[in-house]
């Protein structure tokens, strides 16, 4: 399912060693290897298709394998999520092995959400969604959107157990996923409910009867076509994609109010389908991807085509794809609206982060009250600042950096504007532009206590994404009375850790920019980029960081003064919490928090910090920097004003 946010963790915590306990004692002849071969991976089925634990279908009356049976507190841990329940199993991942990035493409994960409840683990496990990044403690219990790209690391040397279990939900399970907190670091005053292991204690769980239509409602039909259609990537030919789905639509609905699910109208069902395919596929379809790098063919056969008749004849595509065809750049950033929508205002249209009607009211909506941005290049100790912000009372935050919220409006995702930057400015701001950009965020805030903004009239907002330090003008002409926070580092420090950045892989943001020679573009993208094509990496940090601070000091310095102020990392790690009363106190914000003198790492953090830690790589830095000394100076003159 697509969430609004990466991770959320839900209030409650199990018993880890109870649960392996159970699990030891299940056979191992009882494990079997992926469907897919991966190496290291491994699943016990715990609920399948009839029970049968050798099925791996993904449709018919779900119920309990024998080594669920044996299992009373497994079932009790499901029992307690208040859900009803869809295939289930125990995942296992080998030390040194991963789970290799994917997107859960089948129909069946459209509409579930996947529950992890970690049974044996250590900190070296890296679950990785999106361009978020967490490890789940063994108990804890944790939801992640499907719909991005995601992957599992396990560096260490031990296995990895989790219980891996797919809902459509529950009246339980949603009291539980309102209370969630979001990926970051945990309030204090948030305490999971612990559920300890009752010998006495049997449940009964609800468990699913239907999950594949035999004849797809036309609502559904039109709900899949239009929540892709919202997702697509910028082509030329879309316009027309569009209006053959919309046909489409409208055909279907024709013959389901003749035939409805009856067999007799499954012929008629049959030809409008192959029809359709032929159509799209001339028009060009299966060349354009959407923003989870997934393809729009693909994943509308695995949505609509292949499963909306239960003929026999489609099932082909039911499987979790790895990879796609598409162009990574073209899929990864752009959002094109619902065509579909704007000529029915019936329907809704997916705005990415929410889904939201035409006739909703915008008046009523929260105002944004003073947000805060912290603006600075990357790798300039922006997440530790922020995550500690974040535990300011009544401020929200989305938990993550903005990227897809930001690039996923239209017109706004570099791969719109001819790869020509990450830069925008008040140009761009259109009303319709700043409208959907501001129910992005309004959709997607969380206070420090995981609760919505949702009542609040007015809302303090803060945000931190590296690529804003390019868009600073158009920020403030989304939201008027923003503030800006600019975080300055020792460019020595910021540099060498941008080669590290680029060189460990985990930074990539444009896999196939246009004209790109080098190793895959990492951070943000730079108005110059393309005079840097075949120059060695120190090089292009060097620009990078040079071009972002001389754009966001100019922008900077356009502002009323009043409107931002400077803050030194360094200054900020040795006194972090009279670093965060000034900053809150010049922001307007409460802070009832205490900071340990000794910072926890941030969530981006490659290696431990080392003040010299620059001196690996001082031999490409320090001749760059000595030719950049005016900027350099300016740089850490703002942070000081």
């Amino acid at each position: 399912m697509k969430l609004q946010v990466p991770f959320i963790q839900l209030p409650v915590l199990f018993d880890a060693a109870a649960l392996a306990a159970e699990v030891s004692a299940i056979p191992d002849a009882c494990w079997r290897g992926h469907p897919s071969g991966l190496a290291g991976n491994s699943a016990l089925t715990l609920i399948t298709a009839n029970g049968d634990p050798d099925d791996e279908s993904l449709s018919g009356p779900m119920q309990p394998t024998p080594s669920l049976l044996a299992c009373p507190y497994l079932t009790q841990v499901l029992h307690a999520l208040g859900a009803t329940w869809g295939r289930s199993r125990l995942m296992r991942l080998s030390g040194q092995a991963e789970v290799t990035p994917h997107v859960d493409l089948n129909y069946y994960w459209r509409e579930r959400m996947r529950v992890h409840v970690p049974i044996t683990t250590t900190p070296s496990v890296r679950f990785q969604c999106g361009e978020a990044e967490t490890h789940m403690a063994q108990g804890e219990c944790w939801l992640f959107d499907t719909w991005r790209m995601h992957r599992v690391l396990n560096e260490g040397s031990d296995e990895r157990i989790h219980l891996v279990a797919d809902t459509v939900g529950g009246e339980g399970f949603w009291d539980l996923v309102s209370k969630g907190r979001t990926h970051g670091p945990a309030p204090r005053t948030w305490q999971p409910r612990l559920v300890a292991p009752d010998a006495a204690v049997r449940p009964q769980l609800d468990l699913e009867s239907f999950n594949l239509p035999a004849v797809m409602t036309p609502w559904e039909l039109r709900e899949h076509i239009v929540f892709l259609l919202s997702d697509a990537g910028a082509d030329a030919n879309l316009a027309s994609i569009q209006q053959a789905l919309l046909l489409f639509s409208r055909r279907w609905h024709g013959l389901w109010s003749i035939h409805g699910d009856r067999r007799e109208g499954w012929p008629r069902y049959r030809d409008l389908l192959e029809r359709t395919r032929a159509d799209l596929l001339e028009r060009g379809i299966d060349r354009i991807g959407l923003r989870n790098e997934m393809g729009l063919w693909d994943t509308l056969r695995a949505h609509v085509l292949d499963v909306a008749l239960a003929d026999g004849k489609g099932a082909g595509a039911q499987v979790d794809r790895h990879g796609s065809n598409a162009p990574a750049e073209a899929v990864t950033e752009t959002e094109t609206p619902a065509a579909v929508a704007a000529q029915d205002p019936g329907v809704q249209a997916g705005t990415g982060a929410a889904v939201i009607t035409r006739s909703a009211s915008r008046g009523s909506a929260a105002r944004f009250d003073r947000p805060v941005f912290i603006v600075s290049p990357p790798r300039s100790g922006s997440t530790l600042l922020f995550e500690s912000l974040s535990r300011a009372p009544g401020l929200h935050t989305i938990g993550d950096e903005s990227h897809q919220l930001i690039e996923g409006v239209p017109g706004l995702a570099p791969s719109q504007r001819l790869y020509d930057s990450n830069r925008l400015t008040a140009h761009d701001a259109t009303p319709e532009v700043s409208e959907a950009l501001r129910e992005r965020f309004r959709a997607a805030l969380r206070d420090r206590e995981g609760k919505t903004s949702d009542g609040i009239q007015a809302v303090r907002m803060l945000e931190k994404t590296p690529k804003n330090a390019l868009r600073i003008p158009f920020l403030k002409a989304v939201f008027p009375d923003a503030r800006f926070v600019y975080l300055h580092r020792d460019p020595r420090q910021v540099l060498a850790s941008m080669i590290d950045g680029w060189e460990s892989g985990h930074f990539q943001m444009y896999p196939q920019l246009p004209g790109w020679t080098g190793p895959v573009w990492s951070f943000l993208l730079v108005p110059d980029w393309r005079e840097l094509i075949g120059a060695p990496l120190a090089q292009v940090v060097a620009r990078q960081w040079e071009s972002a601070t001389k754009i966001m000091l100019d922008d900077l310095d356009a502002l009323d003064r009043d409107d931002w102020t400077g803050i030194d990392h360094g200054r900020f790690v040795a006194s972090p919490q009279a670093q965060a009363e000034r900053i809150c106190s010049w922001a307007g914000l409460d802070w009832d928090v205490t900071l340990e003198q000794s910072l926890p790492l941030s969530r981006y953090t490659l290696t431990p910090p080392d003040p010299d830690k620059w001196r690996r790589h001082a031999a490409q830095i320090e001749p760059r920097l000595a030719t950049m000394q005016a900027i350099v100076q300016r740089a850490a003159a703002a942070a000081a004003a």
